[in-house]
């Protein structure tokens, strides 16, 4: 089996940083495209950035030019580095990645349990 494991989350002041991070464990054979997501209370789940096996990447508009995903494919990693909090990025951060774990077979997708990031006035 496959996990997604997210570490990264925390409490910091507005203008603040931090970085996510989201390993996945297990029968790991190749991921294809992977991406982070957030949910704020009261609000549906709504995606914050995508990054495919080339690097390359797409943001949500809100969040372009203070964060910057990245992944290491050597680490089965993908990180997301916010920079200039803003108190309205306060929510649950899930990863998600399409995972193949058998060699002929197709991507699967897989989730993280979430991270909380909550940033202060």
């Amino acid at each position: 089996q496959v996990q997604l494991v997210e570490s990264g989350g925390g409490l910091v002041q507005a203008g603040g940083s931090l970085r996510l991070s989201c390993a996945a464990s297990g029968r790991v054979i190749d991921i294809n495209d992977m991406a982070w997501y957030r949910q704020a209370p009261g609000k549906q789940r709504e995606l914050v950035a995508t990054i495919n096996r080339y690097g390359v990447t797409n943001y949500e508009g809100s969040v372009k030019g203070r964060f910057t995903i990245s992944r290491d494919n050597a680490k089965n990693t993908v990180y997301l580095q916010m920079n200039t909090l803003e108190p309205e990025d306060t929510a649950v951060y899930y990863c998600k990645s399409e995972i193949r774990t058998q060699i002929f077979d197709d991507y699967s997708t897989y989730w993280g349990q979430g991270t909380q990031v909550t940033v202060s006035l």
